[in-house]
């Protein structure tokens, strides 16, 4: 796009507006995604950070203002908050999908500014890693490096007629994959992310050990 704006003598009209169409495709496939996610029967998750299936009101506040750098108006960020926590009703629907979450060791060594906010998040994945439909395994720093170091968040989705999608999200946008090829490679990497991960037994020990660090 460069290179034809120089060449037709533009400025930077076609890079503009190729900046603009990769961001309604990333919405576009983000709202399909958001669909299929609503209706899968099982959900594996792997992410570096604190999920947002997971994120109390107040965590999830503090992540919305950091990411838009307190330039948005007030309600925008509310909104945000308010879908956010309206997409964790999925965990608790009828019937219930089954969720997996591996979470890597960096989210909770990164706390939130609050104490208070830091320590009703700890809480809240600890109760969430006891529900049935929820399994959450901590993926430690001496798991070394490993197949999505770097590339982002990813999850995996299948339904009931048993088609599956994979999605990656990372800084520079979102990718749906409905490809069998694609979705079974991307399975294979969150399956041997999962072996690297502590069991969900020690997973949860490792919670409340690291809650038990910040009350201290």
């Amino acid at each position: 796009m460069e290179d034809l704006d120089g060449y037709y003598g533009a400025g930077d009209l076609l890079v503009s507006l190729w900046k603009v169409a990769r961001i309604d495709a990333f919405k576009d496939k983000y709202k399909e995604y958001m669909r299929l996610e609503t209706t899968a029967r099982v959900m594996h998750k792997y992410t570096p950070n604190v999920p947002g299936l997971m994120q109390t009101e107040g965590f999830a506040r503090g992540v919305v203002q950091t990411s838009d750098n307190g330039a948005g108006p007030r309600c925008a960020v509310e909104e945000q908050v308010a879908a956010r926590l309206g997409r964790q009703l999925l965990l608790s629907k009828r019937p219930a999908p089954s969720v997996r979450f591996v979470i890597d060791e960096l989210a909770f060594r990164r706390p939130a500014a609050g104490p208070e906010t830091w320590d009703g998040q700890l809480m809240h994945i600890e109760a969430a890693a006891q529900q049935p439909n929820v399994v959450v395994q901590v993926l430690p720093f001496s798991a070394g490096v490993h197949d999505l170091m770097g590339k982002g968040s990813l999850t995996l989705l299948w339904q009931g007629d048993g088609s599956a999608v994979a999605y990656r999200e990372g800084d520079s946008g979102g990718l749906l994959m409905d490809d069998l090829g694609d979705v079974l490679h991307h399975r294979l990497s969150y399956d041997r992310l999962r072996d690297l991960a502590l069991s969900p037994s020690d997973s949860l020990a490792f919670i409340r050990d690291v809650l038990e660090e910040h009350r201290s």
